[in-house]
Parts: C-alpha cells; structure tokens; sequence
C-alpha cells in the first residue's frame, strides 16, 4: 500500500515525465503499417514479443494478398503460417488472427468494434491490444496500453511495482489526467525505441534519466 507521501511523488514525477512525452511526441501514431482497419488489428497481434520493424517487413506481401476482415477469416491456415513464420509464435498468432476474423465478420459485419469490451472478445486481443487499436484507428483512449517499453520505463521511474501489465496499466491511469492517457503508451515506446535502449547502458544525460536521476541505476529484471 503506498503512503501518501509517495503517492504525491509518484504523481510529481508522471506530471513531469507526461510534459515531455507531450512536447516530444505530440501525435500519437504507431509505426506499424497498414491500409486498412483490420491489417491494424493483425499487426499489432503479430507484433506481441517481435519488433515492428520485423512485422512491417512480414506485412508488407501479406497485405498486397489479404485486406479486410473477410480476406483473413478464409485464409487458409498452413498457408497463412507459412506466410507468417517469419514472427515469434506464428502459429498461435495465425490461429488468434483468423478466429478473430471471423468474428468481426459474424458478429460486427466486418468492421472493427468501438469498445475495449468487445475487442477484448475476440481470440488473442487482451487489454493491450484493444487500447491500441482503439486509438490508433478511432482516437478513443479508454486505458493506457502497456508493452515491454511501457513497463520497462514505469518500473525503472518507479511509477509501479507490478510486473503484470494491465496492473502496471492501472497504475498509471491512476497516476495521469484521463485526457492524456493518449500520450503515455507512443512516447514511452518511442522513447525506449530510440533514445533509451533496454540493454544496461549510461543514460544519465537522456531527457527523462534528467527529471528523475534515480532511474540511472535502476535495471529492474
């Protein structure tokens, strides 16, 4: 249970950490890429423990072939694992993408649903995924969405003691203004993806290290 006074330093510090996420990175918008709405949903399930950069290569064919919806849920699947294999647990993740699939076909017509609840429904769409896609593809920011850059950077400026992510989600919804949950999960990723590496390195003269410099020695597991 925190104490209040490190409740109040924790939101000192997210206040602090959210001003330069804002100034830094002013307009949400995932480096992953598509065309349409649904290629969105199956790149950010293909991007679970793989980078986009390796998803962004894999998509690339793969959405000259499949569009929509419809496309995916009749994909054949050992021809889609094949064309997928390239990212980590293809398998898993072909099977995810289909089922879910043809669950926006059945039960939405084909189009994406607006609300984290029925994202959620579908077959390999967790907490993460959903906040993701809804504001990624309608500007709708329900939750914070947390990846390994999210925690990773919440755990070193001690903003959360969770290793789960939708607790460490939690945490920070709790610690920063609903209006700009939107600005959290795209500049900490961004932030870890080219200015704060997760390997162990020197980042005392980084911008964030700089509001916070206990975060120089703090390497959480």
């Amino acid at each position: 249970m925190l104490t209040s006074s490190k409740l109040l330093q924790r939101q000192a510090r997210a206040r602090r950490i959210l001003a330069y996420l804002k100034k830094t990175y002013p307009k949400p918008k995932s480096e992953l890429k598509y065309k349409t709405p649904f290629q969105f949903v199956v790149s950010v399930v293909l991007s679970a423990q793989c980078t986009d950069k390796v998803v962004n290569r894999v998509t690339e064919p793969l959405y000259k072939k499949y569009k929509t919806a419809h496309d995916f849920a009749k994909a054949k699947p050992h021809v889609f694992e094949k064309e997928i294999s390239s990212v980590p647990f293809f398998r898993n993740k072909a099977k995810a993408i289909r089922s879910a699939a043809k669950d926006i076909v059945k039960d939405f017509g084909g189009r994406i649903p607006r609300t984290a609840g029925e994202l959620q429904a579908l077959h390999g769409v967790g907490y993460k995924t959903a906040h993701v896609i809804l504001g990624e593809l309608f500007g709708i920011w329900e939750g914070i969405p947390t990846d390994t850059h999210v925690k990773r950077f919440a755990r070193r400026f001690d903003l959360s003691t969770h290793t789960d992510l939708k607790k460490i989600s939690h945490d920070l919804e709790a610690l920063v203004s609903k209006k700009d949950w939107k600005y959290v999960n795209n500049g900490l990723v961004l932030y870890g993806r080219y200015v704060c590496s997760a390997r162990k390195h020197d980042c005392s003269k980084h911008p964030l290290t700089k509001l916070w410099p206990p975060a120089a020695i703090r390497w959480p597991k």
